[in-house]
């Protein structure tokens, strides 16, 4: 018996998407403006709530679409107020979304992609394999879902004021997709966003660097991992193809001519493998004529992987030779412990192996 076709979801739509909607249904264009308000900006999960269109309209969206937010098979909390939930997707695909809250800011981190292609070797998401991109909806949703499930914040006057995608994926291998959910989330009758306040991190993707400078230049994180290419040709196999010197070009060509845009690096500390004071000064070196921060990861360990965390002292002698030479380098908190922290880890445990494909459909 085959599976009852699914109606359209309206989070999949951004504005112009609601606007074509609307037309198709013999609506005016400022009815899209009110749909989006009352999607994103109120949250609102039920057609027949939203009581400024008319009864026909809200009968008729009734009848063609409906409001599909994932469903949600795990929600944890560590003592530490990080938040996470393993969300199921239509066919079954499971993602994960992570909210870690700060007195002046909450940030949800969100997945891209189920699973991802990437394979860097140390990385647990990788271990997955990939199955497919998720769509603008299936972003969004992740966002609105958070904003049901939080209570209200006593400092803050919406719990998540920052959004990265960081979670399960390459944003930039989604490349259309993440961009149109990245315009509901700037849109100011959605959640109201500043650029700023978006951040998407790629391991390297050159050529899309370049289209997110052109069509939505947000704030970019680029996953580094190591000072030389010999070293990252194996944690980040995309370096392959992408060598440090492009990516590098690529990363001053994100900032040219705007000096409020800067490159955040992130560099995961594994224990006897990147983490030597030789390779700071290498990376202080590579990184001088960027004006870039480094955010250092203390690793996570991940069952079955042949990496370990850095000592302290050892995170704190790289943190400080990144200093000696001029770079805003800090140290990022261990936040999760106890609700399987890495990324890819909860997900791994409840749903089976995503299905891998080969990385040949990274762009050229």
């Amino acid at each position: 018996m085959d599976a009852p076709l699914l109606k359209p979801n309206l989070l999949d739509l951004d504005r112009p998407g609601l606007a074509s909607l609307c037309a198709q249904l013999g609506e005016k264009p400022f009815r899209a403006d009110q749909l989006l308000q009352w999607l994103h900006a109120r949250g609102c999960d039920d057609v027949s709530a939203m009581t400024n269109l008319s009864k026909a309209l809200r009968e008729r969206l009734q009848e063609t679409t409906e409001i599909r937010p994932p469903q949600v098979l795990a929600d944890r909390e560590a003592a530490d107020g990080t938040r996470k939930w393993l969300l199921r997707l239509a066919g079954g695909s499971g993602i994960e979304t992570v909210y870690i809250p700060e007195r002046r800011r909450g940030t949800l981190c969100v997945s891209s992609q189920v699973g991802c292609q990437l394979n860097c070797s140390f990385c647990s998401t990788a271990q997955q394999g990939f199955n497919r991109n998720l769509s603008v909806g299936e972003i969004v949703s992740q966002v609105w879902l958070a904003n049901h499930l939080l209570p209200p914040h006593p400092v803050r006057e919406k719990p998540i004021t920052n959004v990265v995608f960081m979670g399960m994926g390459e944003p930039l291998l989604n490349f259309d997709n993440v961009v149109a959910a990245i315009r509901v989330l700037l849109d100011d009758l959605a959640y109201g966003l500043s650029w700023r306040r978006v951040t998407v991190s790629t391991a390297g993707v050159v050529p899309m660097i370049d289209r997110l400078r052109e069509e939505c230049p947000v704030a970019l994180a680029v996953s580094l991992h190591a000072p030389d290419d010999a070293l990252r040709d194996e944690l980040v196999p995309l370096n392959r193809r992408y060598p440090i010197s492009e990516l590098l070009e690529a990363c001053q060509r994100y900032v040219a001519g705007n000096e409020r845009r800067r490159v955040t690096f992130e560099y995961t500390l594994l224990a006897g493998i990147n983490d030597h004071p030789a390779q700071a000064r290498a990376l202080g070196k590579l990184l001088a004529r960027l004006q870039a921060k480094v955010n250092l990861i203390p690793y996570n360990p991940v069952p079955g992987l042949p990496y370990s965390t850095s000592s302290a002292e050892a995170v704190t002698v790289f943190r400080d030779e990144l200093q000696r030479r001029g770079l805003v380098a800090t140290v990022r908190k261990t936040r999760g412990e106890g609700i399987d922290g890495a990324c890819g880890q909860l997900a791994g445990k409840v749903l089976p192996r995503q299905r891998r494909i080969a990385t040949n459909g990274v762009p050229a």
